[in-house]
């Protein structure tokens, strides 16, 4: 596990802890013991005490702030309020909440995702095989994209089987990331052109989440905690009986429209897609391994 994955699930860990121990004392809290709350336990008790104490600082502020938003946490209808830690297959079907927040009896929840140092929303990957048209926006990419990245993932393949590093490679731009993303970019274009709306509104759903949330960032090193949310589908900020939630949070419009689609100026590796209603997505291809590998990873 890489120092940020394991700070990650760390940064996870703090939320719960903190959460238990505001609202044990006034509703019945349960935290579900499933794989991912031991992989965050694990993380949590392998980083010292000091960064232990930064995480909890830093999960202190985002508690706080989400409970003046979110009144129905501390509701106490003698009902059991339910945290558990979501396993990262859920981000891969487009749900980015790392922490649910539930209460079956009234039929609600929400969500946190948790971010530590740093604002990628999503890590989605490209290959000779994996379809992010359907996957994104529910749009089969065409032959041309299959076609066009062939001899790029080809080409990659060869190498792997050498056992070459991708600091080996002669010309990683001109070879595999500028036809890779200038691939990429015409399929969207395409598919845009064919399909309108659809495509940015399903590919925001997909990239920021099919579900309301709260993301909450730690910067370590200004010791602040950002909490943002994405109130796609105007879940969040729901009253209780007896409280109004502290802010009004209004919900994002989907975008129905694409701009802009290009290399961001001056980078081999960096794609940008600009929207409507505000929305500006920058897609940042990279080798996620030492060795080449026959897939590349982008930071969204």
């Amino acid at each position: 596990m890489s120092a940020s994955n394991r700070n990650g699930r760390a940064l996870e860990f703090a939320y719960l802890i903190v959460f238990e121990k505001h609202l044990s004392a006034t509703r019945k809290i349960a935290i579900e013991q499933n794989s991912s709350y031991f992989a965050s336990k694990s993380a949590w008790d392998s980083v010292d005490v000091k960064m232990q104490e930064t995480f909890i600082k830093s999960a202190t502020a985002g508690m706080k702030a989400v409970l003046e938003a979110e009144p129905l946490i501390e509701e106490n209808t003698g009902d059991s309020l339910v945290m558990k830690i979501q396993p990262d297959k859920a981000g891969k079907e487009g749900d980015v909440r790392d922490i649910l927040v539930i209460r079956s009896d009234i039929g609600w929840e929400i969500g946190l995702s948790v971010k530590n140092n740093h604002d990628a929303v999503k890590h989605s990957r490209l290959s000779q095989k994996l379809d992010f048209g359907d996957k994104w926006y529910g749009m089969k990419c065409s032959d041309k994209y299959w076609s066009d990245i062939k001899p790029i993932f080809d080409y990659l393949t060869e190498q792997k089987k050498k056992g070459f590093a991708w600091s080996d490679l002669p010309s990683k731009d001109n070879d595999v990331y500028i036809p890779l993303l200038t691939a990429f970019l015409d399929e969207v274009k395409r598919s845009y052109a064919t399909e309108g709306e659809a495509v940015p509104r399903n590919m925001v759903e997909y990239l920021i989440g099919k579900y309301d949330f709260y993301k909450a960032k730690g910067e370590n090193r200004k010791k602040l905690t950002r909490v943002q949310p994405y109130n796609l589908h105007g879940t969040l900020g729901k009253p209780s009986s007896t409280k109004q939630s502290k802010y009004v949070i209004p919900i994002l419009p989907l975008p129905t429209r694409i701009f802009h689609a290009a290399f961001k100026p001056g980078s081999t590796t960096t794609v940008e897609i600009c929207m409507d209603e505000g929305w500006h997505f920058g897609f940042r291809i990279h080798n996620a391994a030492t060795l080449v590998e026959a897939s590349l990873k982008f930071d969204v």
